[in-house]
């Protein structure tokens, strides 16, 4: 393929992000090894294959993960941001920003397959995903950017502080440490830990019970958006929100199925559209 040069940062454009779909899976693997970090070229990437799972009405369910067995990502290419000036670093905070809410505002599920070390801008990218499961004894989390005289800047202190809250999402910051995915588990940041072997396979089967015929693919997706819309929004405004969605999945084929099944007492079988 032939590459050309981003005029900006000096990046050559060539693939940094893989995509294919699985049995109703889109997997989004960062691919740029050793560390899987990004540069500007790479999240156009990522928000191009978003974009793309979103639109794929095949797809129900959206799976980011890291190329190799040892990273995850590593967050943001220091090299990159060492060769940039601070007006491009700004907008490419911005751009990250809107990609990984882009993730949280596609009705779609997003697990986030750890794959390996997590850390900085790679945990930031997890934390945007509904749900984390790690690879077992497979690396360290954290976000260590005190330790470059930066902060988390990519959604890090606003995700994190809503997963731990304020007190422990401050002190995880401004030490800087890293720690293991058990640790990760207890604090809530990671959501289950899988086996080393046969990680992916076991992620995939996982998220495939998110689709059908197994689960209403559309009443996971609206059960997500009601969350992340009505988070942090008063109450009586979040109750609309959850209303509307149920409204939408009230005149669907899945809730005809799941409530004649129901009465019927049989498995519901659920439409693929």
């Amino acid at each position: 393929m032939a590459t050309t040069m981003a005029p900006s940062t000096g990046e050559t454009t060539k693939t940094l992000v893989n995509y294919r779909t699985d049995r109703g899976v889109a997997v989004i693997e960062m691919f740029d090894p050793p560390a899987n970090t990004y540069t500007y070229e790479m999240n156009r990437q990522l928000d191009e294959s978003i974009l793309k799972a979103r639109m794929d009405n095949d797809v129900y369910v959206i799976v980011i993960t890291g190329s190799g067995d040892k990273f995850f990502s590593a967050g943001a290419n220091i090299k990159m941001l060492s060769s940039v000036d601070p007006t491009f670093k700004y907008y490419f905070c911005l751009h990250a920003n809107e990609m990984l809410l882009r993730l949280e505002h596609t009705p779609k599920l997003v697990i986030a397959a750890i794959n390996g070390h997590c850390v900085g801008g790679g945990l930031e990218i997890a934390m945007a995903a509904d749900i984390r499961i790690a690879r077992q004894e497979a690396g360290k989390i954290g976000l260590p950017e005190v330790n470059l005289g930066v902060l988390p800047g990519t959604g890090g202190t606003q995700r994190l502080s809503r997963m731990v809250g304020k007190s422990k999402a401050i002190e995880l910051m401004v030490t800087g440490n890293t720690f293991s995915f058990e640790e990760a588990k207890e604090l809530g940041i990671v959501n289950d830990i899988f086996e080393r072997d046969g990680f992916m396979e076991n992620v995939l089967e996982y998220a495939r019970q998110f689709c059908p015929p197994n689960k209403a693919a559309k009443a996971v997706g609206r059960i997500k958006r009601a969350v992340q819309t009505g988070w942090e929004i008063p109450m009586e405004s979040a109750l609309a929100v959850e209303r509307e969605n149920q409204q939408i999945l009230f005149q669907s084929e899945d809730a005809k199925e799941g409530l004649a099944a129901y009465v019927e007492k049989r498995p519901a079988v659920f439409k693929a559209k």
